[in-house]
């Protein structure tokens, strides 16, 4: 199945390259060169132009639709990625305030400055820092998960 749908990819690019429109070109100019110098009849080579421009159109339009379906359930992925990088924000958003509430209580209440204070004040700073830098990377990670691909 990704075979296919690279297959898929590959052919709806080069559709829509400058080469194919000039190779599709000199086929065109081939063909009726061909009725020019007489190696086919007009109306035979009006048969098989037709006939390969109608498959051509029928495959094409079939690789397109298997590229919008996949492009599709892509971007569905990368939504609910999304979603869950915004909750986990969220959640780390709160924690957040919660360690800056608890700083603010431990600066107001002035309480004796022992060992065991100091360091758990440092753990705490280490702890929302930590947090402050989680919350960084993951609104990174969502601006370049927004950002289009090419």
């Amino acid at each position: 199945m990704k075979q296919i749908q690279k297959t898929a990819l590959v052919v709806t690019r080069w559709i829509g390259s400058p080469i194919s429109l000039f190779v599709h070109t000199i086929i065109f100019i081939a063909s009726f060169l061909a009725v020019y110098f007489a190696y086919i009849p007009f109306e035979e080579m009006l048969l098989i132009l037709t006939t390969l421009v109608s498959l051509e159109a029928i495959y094409l339009s079939l690789l397109i639709q298997m590229t919008i379906n996949y492009t599709t359930e892509s971007i569905e992925e990368v939504s609910e990625d999304i979603e869950e990088m915004q909750e986990d924000i969220g959640e780390l958003q709160e924690d957040v305030e919660e360690i800056s509430e608890d700083v603010e209580e431990i600066a107001e209440e002035g309480e004796s400055e022992g060992a065991e204070e100091e360091v758990r004040k440092a753990e705490q700073r280490k702890t929302l820092t930590d947090i402050q830098t989680d919350l960084r990377r993951l609104m990174q990670d969502i601006e370049k998960l927004q950002q289009p691909k090419l």
